[in-house]
């Protein structure tokens, strides 16, 4: 750790504090609506020029002590925005001054699409959890590259892409190469997303055949496409079993993607308290935190530290950040952290780095 960042100033409690009495009103609302609000409040934010000074003022940590360089990037800090927060990059401009070193739009998929019908997201406030099954519910991608053409230019951003609700396994591949595509001259990285359990079917990617496939077409797509090289990152699932995350993991090295995002969320259901337990969908949270955990552990094993991992999945505070840095991630990613926590657990989270001395950084 340099001595700029041992002189960094300590996290200030008052956004974090100040968050809890807007939670109390925002969880009077359903959890989907209170989302658009958050989102919709971030996006207008965004657009103004004052309000975007006041919210780096309010909330951005100051410049980190040593940026992340991975996967041929170079991150500002090593916490960013999870998919899922906002599919379609309408808050952005927002989202870029709450500290991020990254963020991750998506999941979009090639055409417009609805998703699952609600109720479809569920708070799960007694385990700092939700459950989700969304189904990929976003504007296509004709709409965000619209957006990405007008992009904040001083942080990363990768999209998350996956295939249609609509469009059979055996075609998947060609929706993931005509987002490819599209995307490329746009973003800086690219997160396959083959583990989602609320589109049909999808996890079945994750499969060694299937997997081998699918990247290695992309991998050729890629290659077609010349410079600039985008970096391609797969997320997988947690449940994974051992076996199958080892094949996984070869197919990834094999094909020459550049890393892997773990974890997706979670169908199983690690005791929870809960009375909404029982929702299908993906739990993702605090219960979700010791299996990511095991999966970065793994990955890490089986490639000798070479392949680069995003983690995500549990990230609720610093300890949580430290202890996947530690387990071999590169980097971390929060959503269901910033609902519960609000927009400063990002700050929060790099101030606790910065004291720990985290060898990692």
């Amino acid at each position: 750790m340099s001595d700029a960042s041992r002189c960094a100033p300590r996290f200030d409690a008052r956004p974090v504090l100040s968050y809890n009495a807007i939670r109390h009103l925002l969880f009077r609302l359903d959890p989907e609506q209170g989302h658009r609000l958050t989102l919709r409040l971030l996006e207008l934010a965004g657009s103004l020029a004052p309000l975007r000074s006041m919210l780096k003022r309010v909330f951005s940590y100051p410049e980190f002590s040593q940026p992340v360089q991975v996967f041929g990037l170079t991150f500002a800090n090593p916490v960013g925005l999870a998919a899922g927060y906002d599919k379609d990059g309408r808050a952005m401009h927002g989202l870029a001054c709450l500290g991020f070193g990254h963020l991750e739009l998506g999941t979009v998929t090639p055409k417009p699409q609805t998703g699952n019908p609600p109720p479809r997201l569920f708070r799960l406030p007694e385990d700092q959890a939700l459950i989700n099954r969304m189904g990929f519910p976003n504007s296509g991608a004709e709409r965000l590259v619209a957006r990405l053409a007008r992009r904040p230019k001083d942080i990363v951003i990768g999209v998350n892409i996956g295939k249609g609700a609509d469009t059979p396994l055996g075609s998947a591949a060609e929706d993931y190469l005509l987002l490819l595509l599209k995307l490329q001259p746009f973003a800086d990285y690219l997160a396959v997303n083959v583990s989602s359990p609320n589109t049909l079917g999808l996890r079945q990617l994750q499969a060694r055949l299937q997997l081998q496939g699918l990247l290695q077409a992309i991998a050729e797509a890629r290659a077609e496409r010349g410079d600039p090289r985008i970096p391609i990152l797969v997320k997988l699932a947690p449940d994974l079993s051992d076996a199958e995350l080892e094949d996984a993991v070869q197919v990834i090295v094999e094909t020459g993607m550049d890393g892997v995002i773990a974890t997706n969320t979670t169908t199983s259901r690690p005791g929870l308290r809960s009375p909404l337990r029982e929702q299908q969908g993906g739990l993702s949270g605090g219960p979700l935190r010791e299996r990511a955990l095991e999966v970065i552990h793994k990955i890490h094993d089986l490639t000798a530290g070479s392949l680069p991992v995003i983690a995500v999945g549990g990230i609720l505070g610093p300890s949580d950040a430290a202890e996947a840095l530690q387990a071999g991630a590169a980097m971390v990613q929060i959503y269901t952290g910033l609902v519960y926590r609000g927009p400063g657990l990002v700050r929060e989270i790099l101030a606790g780095l910065a004291d720990s001395r985290h060898p990692a950084l």
